[in-house]
């Protein structure tokens, strides 16, 4: 099968494997694991910041990063198409007392910072919820891979100390953000607090992310970590994969755009399909079934029938993302079989 669902699908490099199998391992829950305090220590330094925590999952990074700056009743102030909302469970409202206050994002990405100026302003009196953390995602997921500019990011990291909340970065693609505006993830991450990035997606390590930040609030993490049951003892077997990420699979992120590109390019052509090409930045290849009479799950059922995997996001609203494994020759084979599935 050609699996374009997501690049959560990836499998281990041969480098990876090895790594694992000659881990130097130890307790990490005393912090005693040598491979995870190196892929630590690696990842705040490829980041810029003080300190950085291995934890299971974006989504585990995010929650704990969440619980770490925002005290029970204060306000998530985030897009309302971010991955935090949609895809997360509902964790820091649910554990964390925390209020999501989602503001409209546009297909790019972004977020109004007029909008978010006037929700970041301390609460007129005593009825409203303060705000406790200001969010942002990039590259953005269900806009389609998009990449947040570094002036965006520059003026909405001014807007939230001016308010004195911490500016936190869903990044669980930023090396593909970076790869495509042509910096180091550090230059990105520059611009925020915190941030969180999974190691589990286009780097394609099997499992677990990073959450890196000032050392204190490192701390706070680790807690949060704890807290949801997140602490992992001989977790250098999976570490060792991490370190491997890093220092062996940004580079090749961009033949990923390539084939995105390649990809978008190609559907783009066939009648009953819709890309805006605008959006295909990255990875992610967001496109909508405009031909009538076909359901879109049906689509989605041809394409598997025809060895093609692809994810639906919501309607009309398909999603392909290429990853380490899928080659152009995949791409081609499954715009082939789109077309022989909407062409007579």
């Amino acid at each position: 099968m050609i699996d374009l669902r997501s690049d959560t699908v990836t499998l281990p490099s041969p480098a990876m494997w090895e790594a694992m199998a000659r881990a130097e391992l130890g307790d990490d829950v005393y912090g005693e694991d040598p491979t995870v305090n190196r892929l630590e220590a690696l990842a705040a330094e490829v980041m810029g910041k003080p300190a950085a925590v291995f934890v299971a999952s974006g989504t585990m990074g995010n929650l704990t990063a969440l619980l770490a700056h925002g005290q029970r009743g204060a306000r998530v102030i985030c897009g309302d198409e971010c991955h935090i909302i949609h895809y997360e469970a509902g964790g820091a409202s649910a554990l964390g007392g925390l209020i999501y206050h989602p503001l409209p994002t546009a297909a790019d990405g972004s977020l109004p910072l007029e909008r978010v100026g006037a929700v970041l302003a301390p609460p007129a009196d005593e009825h409203e919820a303060p705000p406790g953390v200001f969010c942002l995602e990039t590259t953005h997921n269900r806009c389609g891979g998009t990449v947040l500019p570094l002036a965006y990011l520059e003026a909405a990291h001014a807007l939230a100390r001016a308010a004195g909340v911490p500016l936190h970065l869903d990044g669980a693609r930023i090396f593909n953000a970076a790869v495509a505006l042509g910096v180091e993830a550090r230059t990105i991450a520059r611009h925020v607090d915190t941030l969180q990035f999974c190691l589990s997606k286009g780097l394609a390590a099997p499992v677990g992310s990073i959450v890196a930040g000032p050392a204190p609030f490192i701390a706070q993490v680790r807690r949060a970590r704890k807290l949801v049951g997140g602490g992992m003892r001989q977790a250098g077997v999976i570490a060792a994969a991490g370190i491997v990420a890093l220092t062996e699979m940004v580079a090749r992120l961009a033949e990923d755009h390539v084939h995105a590109r390649l990809l978008a390019e190609g559907l783009a052509a066939i009648p009953g399909l819709s890309v805006d090409m605008a959006r295909v930045q990255t990875n992610i290849v967001r496109f909508t079934l405009v031909a009538e009479g076909l359901a879109p799950a049906d689509f989605v059922t041809a394409l598997r029938q025809r060895g093609v995997l692809i994810g639906q996001l919501h309607g009309p609203v398909l999603r392909a993302v290429t990853h380490y494994g899928i080659s152009a020759a995949d791409v081609r084979q499954a715009v082939a079989a789109a077309r022989d599935i909407l062409v007579a």
